[in-house]
């Protein structure tokens, strides 16, 4: 039974009076449904009803995490929750908003699904990144490039330990279906069901008109070498966080993280919905069609059928 809830805020929030009566509002209405609500030591807010715990407290006590801003600020709080497998609410208020997909205006009627335990949870699983004593993992995507604008890394790709390519481009990336509406999507990569278990392995502008995208099983043994590039050391990131940077000739070991993180969706949560409204796909809104049943342009039909 949940009945224990961590609040997330975007980092940058202001602690303004407006957000403040406005969070208060959310908690009032967890508080309605008899629900405990906690926040870290780090909240930017301070709001009515809501106990500051430390980490380890925070850990330790609360059943799920909802997390208040975009996309970047759930990835954030999943890498920070999956090891506790802690599952994750987004509320959007942000931009695009795939991760983090319950509306605002729909947060009283999610929470009272919550309370009756009328959710699905949606297991995603991460991909790390190992080279040398170092080892980093993201939601998205493990980014290999050459750290320098617009000049281009030498690399070798294996799967398997066998050779895909040797070529040269500005990157590397290796992407899970979440972030194939990330960053890979923004790449020219294809948009991949996030129910499947695979990755997406994908070259930044790579030099030969012929490389292309492909997608393996996420299952499998992939590794890459940087072999030259611009600087003195090539670079790895994890979901557009930090740069580590990484020796050339160094393999780079890619594997899937053994535990997933968990969202929380609405029983009714459609990926091609979210696809279709947050992708502008079936741009054929109610503006478009009552434009085309303007008399202006029911004239124009007219004059064509003549």
């Amino acid at each position: 039974m949940i009945k224990n809830i961590g609040l997330i805020f975007l980092h940058n929030l202001d602690s303004n009076k407006e957000n403040i009566d406005l969070f208060n509002h959310y908690v009032d209405i967890l508080n309605s449904n008899n629900l405990s609500v906690y926040s870290d030591i780090n909240a930017p807010l301070k709001l009515d009803n809501v106990k500051t715990l430390s980490d380890e407290l925070f850990y330790s006590t609360i059943d799920i995490a909802i997390v208040f801003g975009g996309d970047g600020t759930l990835l954030n709080s999943a890498r920070r929750f999956h090891e506790q497998d802690i599952p994750i609410l987004g509320i959007n208020m942000g931009g695009v908003g795939f991760l983090a997909d319950i509306k605002t205006e729909d947060f009283k009627d999610i929470i009272v699904d919550i309370v009756k335990e009328n959710f699905d949870i949606d297991e995603r699983y991460l991909v790390e990144a190992s080279f040398g004593s170092k080892k980093i993992f993201g939601v998205n995507e493990i980014l290999i490039h050459s750290g320098s604008y617009a000049q281009l890394m030498r690399y070798r790709l294996n799967v398997n330990d066998k050779v895909v390519y040797e070529q040269r481009s500005d990157g590397l990336i290796v992407a899970t279906p979440t972030g194939s509406t990330a960053y890979a999507l923004s790449a020219g990569g294809p948009i991949i069901h996030p129910s499947l278990d695979v990755w997406i392995i994908l070259p930044m502008l790579p030099q030969s008109l012929s490389s292309r995208p492909f997608i393996i099983s996420s299952e499998e043994k992939v590794t890459i070498e940087i072999l030259e590039g611009p600087l003195s050391e090539g670079k790895v990131c994890a979901d557009g966080q930090s740069d580590e940077d990484v020796s050339y000739n160094e393999i780079i070991s890619i594997r899937k993280l053994d535990k997933p993180i968990k969202l929380i969706h609405p029983k009714n949560n459609d990926f091609f919905e979210a696809c279709r409204e947050k992708l502008g796909w079936s741009l054929r809104s109610e503006e478009h069609t009552s434009e085309l049943q303007s008399p202006d342009h029911l004239v124009c039909r007219l004059l064509l059928e003549k």
